[in-house]
Protein backbone atom coordinates (compact mmCIF):
# COMPACT_ATOMS: atom_id res chain seq x y z
CA UNK A 1 0.00 0.00 0.00
CA UNK A 2 1.40 3.34 -1.05
CA UNK A 3 1.33 6.13 1.50
CA UNK A 4 2.15 9.79 1.11
CA UNK A 5 2.51 11.87 4.25
CA UNK A 6 2.88 15.62 4.07
CA UNK A 7 4.45 17.79 6.73
CA UNK A 8 5.76 21.29 7.24
CA UNK A 9 2.57 23.29 6.97
CA UNK A 10 1.66 26.04 9.37
CA UNK A 11 1.21 29.75 9.77
CA UNK A 12 3.59 32.01 7.86
CA UNK A 13 3.66 35.76 7.44
CA UNK A 14 3.29 37.41 4.05
CA UNK A 15 6.68 37.57 2.40
CA UNK A 16 7.94 34.67 4.46
CA UNK A 17 9.12 31.19 3.51
CA UNK A 18 8.09 27.65 4.24
CA UNK A 19 9.25 24.19 3.21
CA UNK A 20 6.78 21.35 2.79
CA UNK A 21 7.87 17.72 2.77
CA UNK A 22 6.17 14.62 1.44
CA UNK A 23 7.36 11.19 2.54
CA UNK A 24 6.64 8.26 0.24
CA UNK A 25 6.35 4.71 1.53
CA UNK A 26 5.00 1.39 0.36
CA UNK A 27 5.31 -0.62 -2.79
CA UNK A 28 5.55 1.63 -5.77
CA UNK A 29 7.13 0.56 -9.01
CA UNK A 30 8.09 2.70 -11.89
CA UNK A 31 7.38 6.03 -10.25
CA UNK A 32 6.73 8.51 -13.02
CA UNK A 33 6.54 11.69 -11.01
CA UNK A 34 5.31 13.58 -7.99
CA UNK A 35 3.52 16.83 -7.50
CA UNK A 36 2.13 19.35 -5.08
CA UNK A 37 -1.49 20.33 -5.46
CA UNK A 38 -3.32 22.92 -3.39
CA UNK A 39 -6.90 23.61 -2.54
CA UNK A 40 -7.85 27.01 -1.25
CA UNK A 41 -11.09 27.54 0.66
CA UNK A 42 -14.06 27.38 -1.67
CA UNK A 43 -11.92 26.52 -4.67
CA UNK A 44 -11.06 23.42 -6.64
CA UNK A 45 -7.84 21.56 -6.13
CA UNK A 46 -5.20 22.77 -8.57
CA UNK A 47 -1.65 21.95 -9.49
CA UNK A 48 1.04 23.97 -7.77
CA UNK A 49 4.19 22.24 -8.98
CA UNK A 50 5.15 18.89 -10.45
CA UNK A 51 8.34 17.02 -11.13
CA UNK A 52 8.77 13.92 -13.26
CA UNK A 53 11.37 11.31 -12.48
CA UNK A 54 13.17 12.55 -15.56
CA UNK A 55 13.52 15.95 -13.96
CA UNK A 56 10.95 17.91 -15.94
CA UNK A 57 9.23 20.51 -13.80
CA UNK A 58 5.92 22.32 -14.13
CA UNK A 59 4.71 25.25 -12.06
CA UNK A 60 1.49 27.16 -11.79
CA UNK A 61 1.99 30.62 -13.24
CA UNK A 62 1.21 32.21 -9.90
CA UNK A 63 4.13 30.51 -8.15
CA UNK A 64 6.82 30.59 -10.84
CA UNK A 65 9.98 32.11 -9.50
CA UNK A 66 8.79 31.84 -5.90
CA UNK A 67 8.29 28.10 -5.35
CA UNK A 68 10.80 25.35 -5.97
CA UNK A 69 10.13 21.62 -6.15
CA UNK A 70 12.81 19.07 -5.42
CA UNK A 71 13.23 15.42 -4.53
CA UNK A 72 15.82 13.69 -2.40
CA UNK A 73 16.69 10.64 -4.50
CA UNK A 74 14.46 7.95 -5.93
CA UNK A 75 12.70 7.11 -2.67
CA UNK A 76 13.45 10.26 -0.72
CA UNK A 77 11.02 12.97 0.24
CA UNK A 78 9.50 15.44 -2.16
CA UNK A 79 9.90 19.06 -1.12
CA UNK A 80 8.17 22.30 -1.93
CA UNK A 81 10.17 25.39 -1.04
CA UNK A 82 7.82 28.33 -0.82
CA UNK A 83 9.26 31.84 -0.74
CA UNK A 84 7.75 35.31 -0.73
CA UNK A 85 4.37 33.83 0.09
CA UNK A 86 1.16 35.81 -0.03
CA UNK A 87 -2.42 35.37 1.12
CA UNK A 88 -3.32 33.63 -2.14
CA UNK A 89 -1.02 30.80 -1.12
CA UNK A 90 -3.27 29.91 1.80
CA UNK A 91 -4.51 26.41 1.08
CA UNK A 92 -4.30 22.77 1.97
CA UNK A 93 -1.33 21.37 0.10
CA UNK A 94 -1.54 17.80 -1.12
CA UNK A 95 1.24 15.55 -2.30
CA UNK A 96 0.58 13.36 -5.31
CA UNK A 97 2.56 10.52 -6.86
CA UNK A 98 1.78 8.74 -10.08
CA UNK A 99 2.90 5.58 -11.78
CA UNK A 100 1.49 3.25 -14.40
CA UNK A 101 -0.70 1.47 -11.87
CA UNK A 102 -2.34 4.61 -10.58
CA UNK A 103 -2.23 7.91 -8.78
CA UNK A 104 -1.81 8.35 -5.04
CA UNK A 105 -2.60 11.22 -2.71
CA UNK A 106 -1.62 12.32 0.73
CA UNK A 107 -4.06 13.76 3.23
CA UNK A 108 -2.69 17.26 2.97
CA UNK A 109 -1.06 19.88 5.15
CA UNK A 110 -2.53 23.30 5.87
CA UNK A 111 -0.60 26.43 4.96
CA UNK A 112 -1.97 29.72 6.20
CA UNK A 113 -0.45 33.02 5.18
CA UNK A 114 -1.44 35.79 7.56
CA UNK A 115 0.09 38.56 9.56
Amino acid sequence: QVQLVESGGGLVRPGGSLILSCALSGSIYGLDGMAWYRQAPGKQRELGAARTTGGAETFADSVKGRFRISKDGARGPLYLQMTNVNADNTAVYYCQAWEKRGTYWGKGTQVTVAS
